[in-house]
Formats: structure tokens, sequence, C-alpha cells
């Protein structure tokens, strides 16, 4: 048995979901997705032996940075910016959880902590402090979301995302056709392409659905519950 615990950098969605799919074939291979929160969209895979990975492993660690952010508006770029300039890379960090004048809070790969925190001194023309917190300590607001019925012919994404978002059928194919509509965070090209309980569609610019409970009718159709995140 095998007891060495790989991690992978933090990964986006995409890129997330293929690879816990692929590693769900292996038997003996357990993998474990974290993002420091439960909403996280970028997250770090560990991977170890079923026996071995029982347990969640200290693979993410956050930061918060503060400073006097009341006089001027501050961006998920800016941040992201700025600690890019220190050196490191994207891959290193996670989400930004901006706090408006408080400043943000980072997630980031814990070898990479002393680091920033002794490097990372202003973000754009506010100087700042960072300091190592608790992940229990992070400030994030579950997201808010409105939930509906719709009865369609078919979960077709033209469809179901047309009655999400409220936009013609028309309208939405064009999107589809010019690569603005996802699911689950891969770019989708058909408007025949059919939705599941649990998938999540994109459309830029409208924002994020997730289709939930899908039952057919009697009458051959399906009573779709949408639920858009507001």
């Amino acid at each position: 048995m095998w007891k060495i615990v790989l991690h992978t950098d933090f990964l986006t969605p995409p890129v997330l979901k293929e690879s816990m799919l692929l590693l769900e074939k292996f038997a003996d291979v357990k993998a474990i997705a974290q993002g420091g929160y439960p909403q996280a969209e970028r997250c770090r895979i560990s991977i170890g032996h079923v026996e071995t990975l029982t347990s969640e492993p200290d693979a993410v660690a956050a930061l918060s940075i503060t400073g006097s952010f009341s006089f001027g508006s501050y961006s998920h770029g800016d941040f992201l910016g700025a600690i890019l300039g220190t050196g490191i890379t994207r891959e290193k960090l996670g989400d930004i959880i901006l706090q408006g004048a408080r400043g943000a809070q980072v997630l980031i790969v814990p070898e990479l902590v002393d680091y920033v925190m002794s490097t990372l001194d202003r973000i754009g023309s506010i100087r700042v402090s960072c300091t190592k917190i608790p992940l229990d300590a992070l400030e994030y607001e579950p997201p808010r979301t409105q939930s509906f019925k719709s009865v369609e012919a078919s979960v077709r994404v033209d469809a179901l995302a047309s009655a999400g978002f409220k936009i013609s059928r028309t309208k939405l194919s064009a999107l589809i056709s010019s690569g603005d509509v996802r699911v689950n965070w891969a770019t989708v090209t058909k408007s025949g392409y059919t939705l599941k309980s649990g998938d999540v569609v994109s459309v830029s610019g409208k924002g994020r659905l997730k289709i939930g409970e899908i039952n057919a009718t009697r009458k051959g159709k399906f009573a779709v519950e949408l639920i858009r995140y507001l």
C-alpha cells in the first residue's frame, strides 16, 4: 500500500470536475477536493490510497489582507494582480473573498503563506498587512437563490436555460453558438445538449442557473425545478 498523499495546485471548476471523474475510476484511490469553504470555486485535490487518506489534509490555508480601503473601490483583479506581483503563480491561489472596506481574505497553498505575508505590502496605493487566519474564520455569504418550477417539452439546454433566464430560445441558441453558455463550467456547443438534476448552467452576462428536481408529467412533458443564483 502506498502511503504518499499528493496535492494538486488550485484547479478551475471544469478541470476539477474532469479530474474527479477520472480519479473515481480507480478503486484503490481516494480523492478529496478542498477550496477552504463550501462554495469555493477553485479547489485543490488531495490524492492518496483509500486506507491512507482517511481525513481531510491541511492542503489549503487562508490569509486576511487588511488596509485602509474605505476611500476607494478595489476589485478582485486588484488583489489578484498585487499578489501575483510578488512572484507566485495563479495556480497557487484559490478564491479571493472581497470584504469591502476591510480588504479581502485569500485562499492559498500553505507553503506560501509566510512568503506572501513578508512580501505583500500594497494593494494599489494602499499599504496592507497580511495575517494567517484559520479556515473557520473565513467570512463568506452563501449564494442567494430564487427557485421556481417550469413545465417544458424537453430537458435540452436551450429549453431549460431560456426558461430559467427568461430569454427566448432563439437568443439562447445564439449565445450557445457564440460560446457564451457553459454547463458545469464546460462550454456547450449544441442547443440539444441534455441537462440533468444538479447541472449548473452559466450564461455570460446572465449569471448561473442550477437544475433541480426533474419529474415527467402524464402528458409527456417535464416539470423542472430551476434555481437561479441572484
